[in-house]
């Protein structure tokens, strides 16, 4: 049932509202929560909105866990691009009596506890993609290959911001195909999403970006990434305060994934891969923030989109 309760006004979202709405509930460490049923009816009713956008694609959907091995992820690039956003699984490999130290609860048992974790060989899945092309054919189809992906990702950020979760969900669809085409492919839904957004009654902007590589030479690549328009955006306002907030980017990859594993177009050259990625949580708080906190009184425009009369009558 969505709750009718201390409604929060439209285009002012406060997760203290939110949270006393029972729409979600801030755990104890910054960057998780817990949803409701509400929140996460808003999730899958848009995730279903994107595929009625991509029912023409020939989409292959596929799933994967949310941890990936370490060495794939190393083998991407990924250690020495983003090593600060890396989550890594941690096993305790010590004895009994070692097991009960750890419990104790204070800051010995904190100390006891790191002397006995042994890093594993799984990390957890940063952008859901990641496990993806391993799996591939090395040979693309000629009119290329559409991936539909949906998952968890982790990414080390703890921020007070609570719109900058450490977990949350994607949905990506990845394209793989020649060069010309994979980038014809990633302008076509930069255009495509930017419209979705604003039938959803949402502020949207369209921006370059960049990735948040690590160090000085990430800087670099940073610089590099933003020059040749490899990354957009979609900005929406979410917080009272500050800047508006991504929901969504679209990413041409070049041959970074597939010169990794060796995935050729049938002429020999090397298959280029792009993608469009959502991050569901935040696109809920978007709508939240821009409609209020029950659904039941959002705009009929938007109620359209998200809960279609034609194959929902029971809304």
């Amino acid at each position: 049932m969505e709750s009718e309760s201390a409604v929060a006004p439209p285009g002012h979202l406060c997760h203290e509202s939110l949270a006393s709405d029972g729409i979600l509930w801030p755990l104890n460490a910054k960057g998780i929560f817990g949803y409701s049923a509400v929140f996460e009816d808003v999730i899958a009713r848009f995730n279903r909105t994107i595929d009625g956008l991509a029912i023409h694609e020939n989409a292959q959907a596929r799933t994967f866990p949310p941890v990936l091995s370490r060495e794939v992820l190393r083998r991407q690039g990924y250690l020495d691009a983003f090593p600060h956003l890396c989550g890594s699984v941690f096993s305790f490999t010590g004895n009994e009596r070692q097991s009960r130290e750890i419990s104790a609860g204070d800051a010995s048992a904190d100390k006891s506890a790191g002397q006995h974790q042994t890093i594993s060989d799984v990390v957890l899945t940063p952008a859901i993609c990641y496990p993806l092309y391993q799996t591939l054919d090395r040979i693309a189809p000629p009119d290329g290959q559409v991936y539909s992906l949906f998952g968890w990702a982790y990414r080390h950020e703890p921020s007070d911001d609570p719109t900058r979760m450490r977990s949350f969900r994607m949905r990506e669809l990845v394209y793989v195909g020649a060069p010309d085409l994979a980038r014809a492919w990633r302008d076509n839904w930069l255009r495509r999403v930017a419209q979705h957004f604003a039938g959803l009654g949402l502020d949207a902007q369209v921006a370059i970006a960049s990735d948040p590589f690590f160090g000085r030479s990430g800087r670099l690549l940073a610089a590099g990434q933003a020059e040749l328009g490899l990354k957009h955006e979609i900005l929406v306002p979410i917080n009272t305060v500050g800047p508006p907030t991504a929901v969504s980017s679209t990413n041409l990859h070049t041959e970074h994934f597939t010169s990794t594993w060796q995935i050729r177009m049938k002429d020999g050259s090397v298959a280029h891969t792009a993608c469009v990625a959502f991050g569901l949580e935040r696109i809920a708080l978007a709508l939240f923030a821009a409609h209020g906190a029950a659904p039941t009184q959002w705009p009929s425009v938007v109620r359209e989109i998200l809960w279609p009369a034609s194959k929902d009558r029971r809304d």
